[in-house]
């Protein structure tokens, strides 16, 4: 008996453990697996093999059998119901999978999938700088960062150019320049206010915002099996081409050639399991989705990468001895300080020109302001500040106030609109110790792991953070000439945008933060926690690129330690 369980334990056992294999999971297993590790991968959701799984991709609407709008009865068990889509159903999440407590207005969107939401993200690619390393020490908000931006700069570059970056080279302080292949082309809308903000302003830059796509793949973007984007703006379905980075398409199936790389979908972390004697992590437990088994797999290495706020439900559940309140929670603030984006903000405008021209060039991207409030000094009523999304294009109308003849003709005859411009906001909130995850005593979810408990709010900063978006929106469309000029709210609730960060964030000390410069838990070396929940201040740049760029950083130097003994 003693023999069977020897070598079931043995089979079992790995060099490393993954949680998640989404965009920063799928760069730990990279990582690892080159630096010849053998790894598991650890997926909740079910497998998704790269084109093979992708059912909607470049279908026609006409395809659809309601143009994407999927009927009422269809809906019933999902979350998000309003967001669903045809197109995208199969990445839908079931109501029953993984039931919140949303303490105050919360919306919560997941990826449960090989891949995650590395096959949902929108693919935006902005470094950081030290002005958003050095925020919190500057403004007195959160903790300061362990790390600036000298530490991440060489793994940006690494991750920039396995993944393909598209973008220009700006020259910008608040927005260091990335390695990039050829930008996609603004529309003629977007340049025009290119040129207008130019002339009126000189700390105010609109470029064509970073995107993770390839337009003109290199070497070792053709030997991943990938090819160059194709325009047909269809990404969050599967991209047949792998023109846009995903695990999927790029890092899992990179590792996989390794022949050091086990994925098993379908594994529902519950928790790390701890060694009281060795002192550390000895690996992970799982509850088969399929099976409901319980099971135990055991490694030297564990990288959490389970996305923000179930990377921080699954270290709070990791109970012990040592740790009643969670892996290395010494200091009582897992869970704490959690913050994600505001993009509540939104602009809109025409433009009575170009009437000659028609269409925007279907990119997959944007074009961006970097961040202008509060750069180098504290210059308004609020902390921090905010970047700018702005789209430009030229849709058609039809009059439909008839019936018969009249309106058919109305129908196949549409009239060209105006040139119109959007812009949205996407503003750095403030970490604040109220807000944040815990997780329920009572309620648990159908694998018989507790329900987490999400309360966050909105502050007074963002609140004026929002209006100062909107005045500063109008003032820029008016300069442009632009007519028909509307700025609101949306008052959505936190959460809507995705980015949540937070929770187990980095810093110099244990007793203010969790994690320590290479993102190891101070009180459990050979845990590694990098994607969103290690973030100790949000800045305004979508952040995937620097959960890659972490994580990269992270797992070199954690395998180096592996390889000295140290862990």
């Amino acid at each position: 008996m003693t023999y069977l369980n020897t070598t079931s334990v043995k089979a079992r056992t790995y060099d490393a453990i993954v949680i998640g294999s989404g965009a920063s999971g799928g760069w730990a297993a990279k990582e690892l697996c080159e630096r010849g590790l053998h790894t598991l991968v650890l997926e909740r959701g079910r497998d998704v093999q790269h084109i093979k799984d992708y059912p909607t991709a470049s279908k026609g609407p006409w395809q659809f059998e309601f143009r994407g709008t999927v009927p009422l009865d269809k809906r019933v068990g999902y979350q998000n119901q309003r967001y669903l889509r045809e197109e995208t159903l199969h990445w839908a999440l079931k109501d029953d999978e993984q039931p919140f407590v949303a303490e105050k207005p919360f919306r919560w969107f997941r990826g449960y999938h090989v891949g995650g939401k590395s096959l949902l993200w929108a693919r935006q690619t902005q470094r950081w700088s030290d002005l958003d390393f050095e925020g919190p020490a500057r403004d007195g908000f959160a903790v300061d960062w362990p790390i600036r931006y000298k530490d991440l700069e060489p793994w940006y570059a690494h991750v920039e150019k396995f993944a393909g970056i598209a973008g220009d080279r700006d020259g910008l302080d608040v927005l260091p320049d990335s390695e990039t292949q050829p930008a996609f082309e603004v529309s003629c809308i977007e340049q025009y206010f290119r040129e207008s903000i130019a002339k009126h302003y000189q700390d105010r830059h609109l470029i064509k915002a970073r995107c993770a796509h390839l337009t003109a793949p290199q070497a070792i973007h053709l030997e991943q099996g990938r090819g160059k984007c194709q325009h047909q703006t269809m990404c969050n379905r599967g991209c047949n081409f792998g023109a846009y980075f995903s695990s999927n398409a790029s890092t899992l199936p990179w590792a996989m050639k390794t022949g050091r790389l086990t994925i098993r979908p379908h594994a529902v972390v519950h928790s790390v399991l701890y060694d009281e004697q060795k002192k550390r992590a000895s690996g992970v437990r799982i509850i088969d989705a399929t099976s409901g088994e319980a099971m135990n797999f055991y490694a030297k290495l564990v990288f959490v990468n389970a996305s923000a706020l179930n990377s921080n439900a699954i270290l709070l559940n990791s109970t012990s001895n040592r740790f009643p309140n969670g892996l290395g929670n010494d200091s009582g603030l897992l869970g704490k300080y959690i913050a994600w984006h505001n993009y509540r903000g939104h602009a809109h405008a025409q433009h009575e020109g170009f009437l000659d021209k028609k269409t925007e060039g279907r990119s997959p991207t944007h074009s961006y302001i970097p961040r202008f409030r509060n750069v180098h000094k504290q210059e308004t009523d609020f902390l921090r500040g905010y970047a700018i999304g702005i789209g430009g294009g030229r849709g058609t109308w039809s009059d439909t106030d008839m019936i018969g003849d009249q309106l058919r003709t109305n129908l196949l005859h549409p009239e060209w609109n105006l040139w119109g411009v959007s812009s949205w906001m996407m503003g750095e909130t403030v970490p604040l110790e109220k807000n944040h995850v815990r997780l329920h005593p009572d309620l648990t979810d159908k694998y018989g792991i507790p329900q987490l408990v999400i309360s966050c709010e909105w502050s007074d900063n963002d609140d004026k953070m929002v209006a100062d978006y909107m005045e500063q929106s109008k003032e820029m469309f008016e300069k442009a000439g632009f007519i028909n000029i509307s700025a609101d709210d949306s008052h959505s609730p936190p959460g809507s945008d995705i980015h949540e960060m937070g929770g187990v964030r980095m810093g110099h000390d244990p007793k203010t933060s969790l994690l320590n410069q290479h993102n190891q838990l101070h009180q459990c070396k050979n845990v590694f926690v990098t994607d969103g929940a290690c973030m100790t201040s949000t800045g305004t740049q979508n952040p995937t690129l620097t959960f890659m760029a972490l994580t990269a950083r992270a797992a070199n130097y954690a395998a180096d330690q592996l390889k000295k003994g140290n862990l």
